[in-house]
């Protein structure tokens, strides 16, 4: 008998075409756009459900499905599952490691180019008619610091490609590779350190408990004046409040955001978020989605609906991962396990 697969936050046919014809032989598969939560029923007999970030699969949707034996997510995070329930079930959780280094950062580059080029501005002004060059000054990346924060696959990449830039880097990872810095040509500080120096500020930490709104009130004083901050890892790192704040107070010059805290309400489409009016009902839900509201009206912020991800080459080895993880688990040899 085959294995029964739930695939949830999946639309282009493309890759679910793809998911079929290599599964073929072992599953009997469902797919659907929708985020887990609002298909439970759909699902109850899923052995196996692939799910992105965009889903929260949490106590209510575990139990929904009573055959559930392993949660294969299409990501690298898995913040948006509770591995802790779901191992007190005995099901195990996967993620896929990598896929998409060179993609993320060559997209967080795309959003300090963006900045330095005043790219959003000159758009608007071009499409009004007005071709002056006024307000339109950027600013050079060489010679410029930049601070990364997280360095590790897609971080790195980032390191490698603004030394290509004649770029200074600064670092701050939980684990610092010092061999791997002198050989590069970067050097690990401090958050402090990195905060106060950088002329530009790149997050590609991931997400948990220790690093939530680890840009925050607190520290955000101490970025350096006209810096710019990028975000393509996860919104909850920065406190959307303080980035506000940061950007009123003239601290921040520009904002690259690729992701944002509550970004499933921003960029859920009608029609799901009429489905999730639990959302509209929570008063610090709907504070939040005013202030993201606010914050993306600026002219000095740049956001991108999370597609750093999004080329089709990334996505290619995500589903190519995700199919090694699942017939790896069938094979009773799970690979990429998270726990």
């Amino acid at each position: 008998m085959k294995t029964k697969i739930a695939f949830v936050d999946i639309e282009d046919a493309w890759e679910i075409d793809h998911l079929r014809s290599s599964l073929e032989d072992v599953a009997e598969i469902k797919n659907f756009k929708e985020t887990a939560d609002l298909v439970i029923d759909d699902m109850k007999d899923a052995e196996i459900l692939s799910t992105f970030v965009c889903s929260k699969v949490d106590k209510k949707v575990i139990d929904s499905m009573p055959r559930l034996k392993l949660i294969t997510t299409r990501s690298t995070g898995f913040d948006h599952i509770d591995r802790e329930y779901a191992a007190s079930k005995g099901i195990k959780v996967s993620n896929v490691p990598t896929y998409g280094d060179n993609t993320v950062a060559e997209h967080a580059f795309a959003l300090i180019m963006a900045l330095a080029r005043n790219l959003k501005k000159a758009q608007a002004k071009s499409t009004e008619g007005d071709f002056s060059i006024k307000e339109l000054m950027g600013f050079d990346l060489k010679g410029k610091t930049i601070g990364v924060i997280g360095a590790g696959h897609i971080g790195l990449r980032v390191i490698k490609i603004a030394v290509g830039f004649g770029m200074k880097v600064l670092a701050y990872a939980r684990t610092p590779n010092r061999f791997l810095a002198e050989v590069v040509g970067y050097k690990y500080v401090d958050l402090e350190t990195l905060l106060k120096e950088s002329d530009i500020i790149s997050l590609h930490a991931p997400y948990n408990k220790s690093t939530h709104h680890m840009i925050n009130m607190d520290n955000i004083q101490l970025i350096k004046r006209g810096a710019v901050l990028i975000n393509t890892a996860r919104g909850g790192l920065v406190d959307t409040q303080a980035l506000t704040k940061a950007l009123d107070d003239g601290i921040l010059a520009g904002v690259g955001l690729d992701v944002l805290e509550g970004e499933d309400v921003i960029i859920e489409d009608r029609e799901l978020l009429m489905r999730k009016k639990k959302d509209l009902q929570d008063p610090e839900r709907l504070k939040l989605m005013m202030r993201n509201g606010l914050l993306l009206q600026r002219e000095n912020v740049i956001f991108t609906p999370h597609i750093g991800f999004y080329s089709r080459e990334a996505l290619q080895r995500i589903l190519d991962t995700t199919v090694g993880n699942i017939k790896s688990f069938l094979d009773e040899a799970p690979a990429n396990l998270v726990q």
